[in-house]
This record gives structure tokens, C-alpha cells and sequence, in this order.
């Protein structure tokens, strides 16, 4: 896996907002019963909040599910976003690591390995993962193909829609769980061609919140590996 996919395991969801109330009840639409907006429509009402969000910070969980392993790997942690281009992502169990993406720049630090990676996030990386959906890089259906669908939740009034890339990539699709009462997104699951699967849940969202300036900033302690691969590109 490369180091932006281990985003995505990280994260790489406006959440942005996005996100939504926690889970209650368990609520399917109806048998039989057309839903009162169409995908497209309810697409176009996530992609609007998400753009009207200016901050977001949240909890979220983080679940892998690889074909070669009978548990799903857990991670939790903290989401700060501020857009247009900023956001990090605070690992906290069962590991400690942090992601920063900043003005197209993706730090990743490792307390463990004491080491801390800088990698250039390409656009195709951007429209094909979590930090897209966050940072509102892309319009949905410029990128993809959206179609209704229903997969297992025990949220009630959300709308899913399953989205399929128009151009091949990493992921077969991507099935996402939208807020009806806030349109903001509340849970995304990437399909990967190979069978594995990542999934971010958000909850306890607050948006419009201050977020410290020095939340962006990545401090290091002396003695930190650090591979640097932006040299050259402009910051």
C-alpha cells in the first residue's frame, strides 16, 4: 500500500462538515417506496454543505478490511479541517501517527518509527479518496457515476448512494451515507478492485469552530527520520 492509500487507511469526507448525527435507530427506505430526491439530487445537497463548511472537527472511525486478514484493522482518532486546504488527521488507538495535508503537501509522522514522511498529493489522488470528498477538490458527478443503493446501518434518515469512478483507479466504487437532516456525510466506504475495503465512520462533528493555527503545524522532536520527496515543487 502506498503512503497516500495508508492516508485513506488514514484517511486518502467533508465531512466537513459533514458529518453527521450519531447512529439511533435502524431505518431502511421503504420496499417499494422512491426516495423523495433522487441520488443525484442528494449528492448535489452533500456536495453543497460540504462547501459551505469553513472548519470541521470530529471523531472518526477507521476500518480496513483486507482479503488476506479475518479481522478488519480499527483505528480511531480527531479530524480537523479547514478549508479550503487544510486538514489533519490524529491517529490515537490501537497506534499514534498523524496525517497533514496542507496546499497539496501530505505529511505523515510516525511517534513509533520515529519518522516523518512528506509526499506530493497528485490531483488524481485527490478526486479518488477521502480527502477529496473533505476538501471539496472535485464535483461529484464530473468524477463519477451516481446511482442509488442500500447497504447495512443502524442510522435513521440517511440517504445512500453508490458512486462508480468514470475513469478506472484504485477503487471499483465507493458507497457513501449522507445526513438527511444536514446533508453532510456521515459515513464513506471505498471498494477496492482487489476485494479490500476502507471504511470512515464520523461522528460528534462541530463545524465553525476555531481551530489553534498551530493545529497545522507538524512539530517533530530532534532525531526524527524525515524523507522528504517535495523537492523541487513549490510551497
Amino acid at each position: 500500500m502506498n503512503r497516500l492509500g495508508a492516508v485513506a487507511m488514514a484517511l486518502i469526507a467533508a465531512a466537513g462538515v459533514l458529518l453527521a448525527h450519531e447512529a439511533q435507530s435502524p431505518a431502511a427506505p421503504a420496499p417499494g417506496k422512491p426516495p423523495a430526491l433522487s441520488a443525484g439530487q442528494a449528492v448535489a445537497k452533500l456536495e453543497s454543505a460540504l462547501k459551505a463548511v469553513t472548519t470541521l472537527q470530529a471523531r472518526f472511525d477507521q476500518l480496513y478490511y483486507s482479503m488476506s486478514v479475518s479481522e478488519p484493522l480499527h483505528e480511531k482518532g480527531d479530524l480537523f479541517l479547514q478549508r479550503p486546504d487544510l486538514m489533519r488527521w490524529n491517529y490515537k488507538d490501537p497506534q499514534e501517527k498523524v496525517f497533514l495535508y496542507k496546499t497539496g503537501i501530505l505529511e505523515m509522522y510516525l511517534p513509533e518509527d520515529k519518522q516523518l514522511t512528506r509526499t506530493p498529493v497528485s490531483k488524481e489522488a485527490l478526486e479518488s479518496d477521502i480527502f477529496g470528498i473533505f476538501l471539496g477538490t472535485m464535483s461529484f458527478g464530473d468524477v463519477y457515476t451516481i446511482e442509488d443503493t442500500q447497504f447495512p446501518t443502524e442510522a435513521a434518515r440517511v440517504r445512500q448512494v453508490k458512486l462508480v469512478p468514470k475513469t478506472e483507479g484504485d477503487f471499483a466504487h465507493v458507497l457513501l451515507e449522507i445526513d438527511e437532516t444536514t446533508w453532510l456525510l456521515r459515513r464513506a466506504i471505498f471498494l477496492e478492485w482487489a476485494g479490500n475495503k476502507r471504511e470512515f465512520d464520523f461522528s460528534q462533528a462541530r463545524t465553525g469552530v476555531r481551530i489553534p493555527a498551530k493545529t497545522f503545524v507538524l512539530k517533530v522532536p530532534p532525531g526524527t527520520e524525515i524523507i522528504d520527496d517535495t523537492a523541487g515543487i513549490k510551497r
